[in-house]
């Protein structure tokens, strides 16, 4: 089951998550946050493992987009149950100087390596975090790594409706996974 995991403002219609959601509304559902738009790290998280805490470890691939990236992540590091997959496009820099004050308690970002095959995707030119960020991201979690070539912040203002390329690297992602044995 794949888990989309918005960022700020939820992710709009035309957005790929939503896309994909509309596309295998059976395979994907939607993490939902009471406040999209004052993200808060704590509810956030809870609000993450209160929704997957009923699928088994093997059935869990949750999909981030921005902030969404790090709600992820700080819910690996608070709960330490492993995923079948995770794949965090756009990871926000929550740690940068300018980063929105009402966005709260995602900093700092975790550093550490994540036990799980993960993607992160990242854009030459997007405004929420340099590529050398998301790189420096991608490695401390031991991610495998894609660029997009002047693909802003990977959203639906960035020309990225239904994503077929994402969509690749994200079924790319889970047919590595198809030998893993989850033990349960």
């Amino acid at each position: 089951m794949f888990f989309t995991v918005p960022g700020l403002r939820n992710s709009d219609e035309t957005h790929w998550q939503s896309q994909w959601e509309k596309r295998s509304p059976n395979q994907f559902q939607r993490i939902q946050q009471e406040d999209w738009a004052h993200p808060d790290s704590e509810t956030w998280v809870n609000q993450i493992e209160k929704t997957l805490d009923p699928y088994a470890s093997e059935e869990i691939v949750p999909i981030g987009h921005s902030v969404g990236c790090a709600a992820i992540v700080h819910w690996w590091n608070t709960f330490q149950k492993p995923v079948r997959a995770a794949m965090l496009v756009a990871p926000s820099d929550v740690e940068r100087d300018d980063y929105p004050a009402y966005i709260t308690g995602f900093s700092p970002m975790p550093l550490v390596k994540l036990p799980f095959p993960t993607l992160v995707v990242a854009s030459t030119d997007d405004h929420v975090v340099s590529l050398s960020r998301a790189s420096y991201f991608a490695q401390c979690w031991g991610a495998e790594w894609h660029v997009v070539e002047n693909g802003g912040h990977l959203e639906s203002k960035s020309g990225f409706g239904s994503w077929p390329e994402g969509w690749e690297l994200l079924h790319h992602l889970v047919s590595l996974t198809e030998s893993i044995n989850y033990g349960n």
